[in-house]
């Protein structure tokens, strides 16, 4: 049956998803392992879910599928003893028992549907080499917007044919390394060196990288996959250092802003005080003022002429009380 779903996979349409990068995981020899696929690759109800390996060199296998939602479940002959389905709702884990070397290999979970197969998130499930220099990392300063070329030992591997080297990425407080590059039959790039800290001869990998930022800092190794082998080589510990002149330049545009701001503070609050002292000092003149008109026509009032001459007064008075007005 398991043969039949297979060849009834190489007639139907196959696309990638892009759910999710390829992940990298590393697992030590013995130990068990869970690989993922994406939640959101598998939401809704698909008619087939299964799950595919991927080795260096060799087809892609067929390890387990599921139909009916999950309630029917087959595994493929060859990972009967050691793989293990959980599957439910927005899950589809493979779990992996007792791992051993053979177990290295890319691992993608698979979905058809309406004779569509889609791919979905893949991870690179690898082996360390106890002996390899990846421990051996060396440090490497340069600033933002520069270049760099990393280079990677790795020993030479046993046997002859192409070979696989994968360059690995490993950022601050990231769980897992990233892929960031690949490249298949880089032997003609492999150039024997007896130069390096290794008494033996390896086998040295270049990549450049152009216009670094902040972004790019973090740890950088190499893996060479031949003949089902996975050999790490040495790492480089990569620090980006930032533009001095452009930190410069922003504390000096903050502190020039800093004292604009508080001239023109300080402007507004003298303006306002010397405001209210205006508004205060003519309210007072105008007190004074008709304090002494008052007083003037008091007085003025108090008065009493002689009979005979209250006509001219009240002439003068009057004359004098219009002067006074204006």
């Amino acid at each position: 049956m398991i043969t039949v779903f297979a060849t009834f996979c190489l007639f139907v349409t196959v696309k990638t998803s892009e759910t999710d990068e390829l992940q990298v995981q590393t697992v030590k020899c013995g130990e068990n392992v869970t690989i993922k696929c994406h939640p959101d690759f598998i939401k809704g109800k698909e008619p087939f879910l299964a799950w595919y390996k991927q080795s260096s060199g060799k087809l892609p296998e067929l390890i387990v599928r599921t139909s009916d939602n999950n309630a029917n479940v087959r595994v493929a002959e060859p990972f009967k003893q050691r793989f293990r389905l959980t599957a439910g709702e927005e899950q589809f884990e493979l779990s992996i028992i007792k791992t051993v070397e053979e177990d290295a290999g890319t691992y993608f979970c698979v979905k058809i549907k309406q004779s569509v197969t889609e791919f979905g998130s893949g991870t690179l499930l690898l082996f360390p080499d106890e002996k390899s220099e990846k421990r051996n990392l060396t440090e490497v300063d340069v600033k933002s917007g520069e270049s760099v070329t990393l280079q990677c030992s790795v020993a030479p591997l046993s046997c002859s044919g192409d070979h696989s080297v994968y360059w690995f990425r490993h950022g601050s407080g990231e769980p897992h390394p990233g892929i960031i590059y690949t490249r298949g039959d880089t032997d003609s790039r492999c150039t024997r060196s007896s130069e390096t800290d290794s008494p033996t001869q390896s086998c040295v990998y270049k990549l450049p990288k152009r216009n670094l930022s902040l972004s790019d800092a973090g740890t950088y190794y190499c893996a060479v996959a031949a003949c089902g082998q996975m050999l790490f080589g040495s790492g480089t510990n990569l620090c980006i250092k930032g533009d001095n002149s452009q930190t410069v330049i922003a504390l000096a545009t903050s502190n020039v802003i800093t004292v604009i701001v508080t001239v023109i503070l300080a402007v507004l609050l003298l303006k306002n005080q010397w405001k209210g002292s205006f508004n205060d000092h003519p309210n007072h003149t105008n007190q004074v003022a008709n304090t002494d008109a008052l007083n003037y026509a008091a007085l003025n009032f108090a008065m009493k002429p002689r009979p005979f001459r209250t006509s001219r007064v009240k002439e003068c008075q009057d004359i004098y009380s219009q002067v006074k007005v204006q």
